[in-house]
């Protein structure tokens, strides 16, 4: 029972992850393929791409948020780990369970309030200066975001649950070594510590 909704898990952690690489590799191609023709056209023709600066401010949004579930995915997020790391065992899987909940929860939360504020900018109908793109299109990939890196971070917290070890993400197992205690003892040039 346990291995096959493990099993349902890890689908989802994939199909997210495709999700997740597909946004960011196609939000960085088009940057770099807008930005190097807007460079060509002002060198060889004098006049770059129209609103290439607005739509390369609006890919940075993207990239930020969904980077969030990316991040959370690959355990690459900053961690506040003084505590933490002086622990082992059942206290340290403890800690980490608390931390992928009460992050979830805060990732959750952001979703919700940037979904109130998404909706906020359409009934407005705000738009870009130049190519008047609704800027709730874009203010999209905040809630997108914020759901994607929650859901990393329940998945990490059902991956501690169910299974043996400490796992910093949903596929990836601490196997953070403790460093020996004579490591920050250094010698001096004749052998003395």
């Amino acid at each position: 029972m346990i291995d096959s909704f493990l099993t349902a898990l890890s689908l989802l952690d994939r199909v997210l992850g495709v999700v997740e690489r597909v946004i960011i590799g196609g939000c960085i191609l088009v940057m770099a393929l807008l930005m190097s023709g807007h460079v060509v056209g002002q060198t060889l023709f004098e006049a770059g791409i129209p609103g290439t600066y607005e739509v390369t401010k609006m890919l940075i949004v993207v990239l930020t948020f969904v980077g969030l579930g990316y991040a959370a995915r690959h355990a690459r997020h900053i961690r506040m780990s003084a505590f933490y790391e002086q622990l082992n065992g059942p206290a340290r899987k403890a800690l980490q369970m608390i931390i992928c909940a009460g992050t979830a929860a805060l990732m959750l939360y952001f979703a919700w309030k940037s979904a109130q504020y998404v909706i906020d900018i359409h009934d407005r109908g705000r738009v870009s200066a130049s190519l008047q793109v609704p800027m709730w299109t874009v203010y999209l990939a905040l809630p997108i975001g914020f759901t994607l890196a929650g859901a990393q971070y329940l998945l990490t917290l059902a991956r501690n649950a169910l299974s043996p070890g400490v796992w910093r993400s949903f596929s990836e197992e601490e196997n953070y070594a403790q460093v020996p205690a004579e490591a920050g003892v250094s010698e001096d040039g004749e052998g003395r510590q």
